[in-house]
């Protein structure tokens, strides 16, 4: 009789301990400079960053061009990313004014991604879906993004399965103009 309290307690713990997130996108309100997508990502820009394993051990990186412009207040973005083994991915993504942030779709995001904006900062939800071991995967991403000066903006991204980490991005964005 006591394996089910034992369980109960573990599971009730492990939820009260998962919901403590502290942070949020308002956290960064009064930061500056003020991060406007529009402006930021817009023209010719180039990432650099490293993808982790849920143990923090960088397993691959990547550069990364991205071209960015707005037509009738809808963003897009195109990305071409080359691995350091050689793979070549390519990412578009659309942002679509909601309010207080942007509705974001992609090919390999499944559903529409929800990304808000206060100070110097951008919070983006969404699912991935990538290729593991010859079958689809999908993966919840959540990136935040800081803006540190007019051409930089870093960013971390962390990916879940079933609500447990199993990887994370490091990465640094900059405006080539």
């Amino acid at each position: 009789m006591r394996a089910p309290w034992k369980l109960l307690f573990l599971s009730g713990l492990i939820f009260m301990l998962s919901s403590c997130s502290t942070t949020t996108i308002d956290d960064y309100a009064q930061n500056s400079p003020v991060f406007d997508p529009t402006t930021f990502f817009n023209g010719s820009l180039s990432a650099h960053g490293v993808l982790k394993d849920r143990s923090g051990k960088v397993t691959r990186y990547f550069n990364a061009t991205i071209n960015a412009y707005w037509n009738n207040g809808v963003g897009t973005l195109e990305e071409r990313f080359v691995f350091n083994d050689g793979e070549v991915q390519f990412r578009n993504w659309t942002l679509t004014p909601n309010g207080k942030g942007y509705n974001a779709t992609a090919g390999d995001v499944i559903g529409t991604g929800k990304a808000s904006v206060s100070g110097n900062a951008m919070q983006l939800d969404y699912v991935l879906e990538i290729a593991y071991k010859g079958s689809p995967l999908q993966l919840h991403v959540e990136d935040w993004m800081w803006q540190v000066d007019n051409k930089v903006l870093l960013n971390e991204s962390t990916l879940r399965k079933w609500g447990f980490k199993v990887g994370s991005i490091q990465l640094v964005i900059v405006k080539n103009e």
